[in-house]
């Protein structure tokens, strides 16, 4: 059970988890041990609250998929452990990111005093560059 907040959690059983063989440098055990893990998490068949749904779905992360599906591949550690304790704290603050709600914007008005400050500053320095233009007699 893998707990995201205190009110979200996800079951074992949606999160599908695999061993792989790691890329890049580590001698014989790399090419011995699958110690990288391949998460797949799929958003749609997931028990997450549909308005969490919605909002993962537009998040723009080149980890979930255009079909909805959450793709974490975890090879920094040499363990497999340590790697699965990896790709679930990762899932897991992927979607704890998306759990949070935007504040909605209220547009609010500029105070006169602001508008009569910015109108004031404008025509000093509108009257400094023309104090720079050349002298006529």
């Amino acid at each position: 059970m893998l707990k995201i907040s205190e009110h979200i959690t996800i079951p074992d059983s949606e999160i599908e988890l695999i061993a792989i063989r790691a890329q890049g440098a580590g001698g014989q055990n790399v090419n011995k041990v699958s110690s990288a893990i391949h998460l797949r998490f799929d958003i749609n068949a997931s028990s997450l609250p549909e308005s969490l749904k919605e909002r993962l779905r537009e998040v723009t992360d080149r980890r979930i998929s255009s079909d909805g599906v959450i793709i974490i591949k975890a090879q920094r550690y040499r363990s497999q452990d340590k790697n699965r304790e990896d790709a679930l704290a990762r899932l897991q603050a992927l979607i704890a990111d998306a759990s949070i709600q935007p504040r909605i914007r209220t547009p609010t008005r500029p105070t006169r005093a602001s508008q009569r400050k910015r109108l004031d500053v404008k025509t000093k320095r509108g009257h400094l560059k023309s104090l720079r233009s050349k002298v006529e007699d």
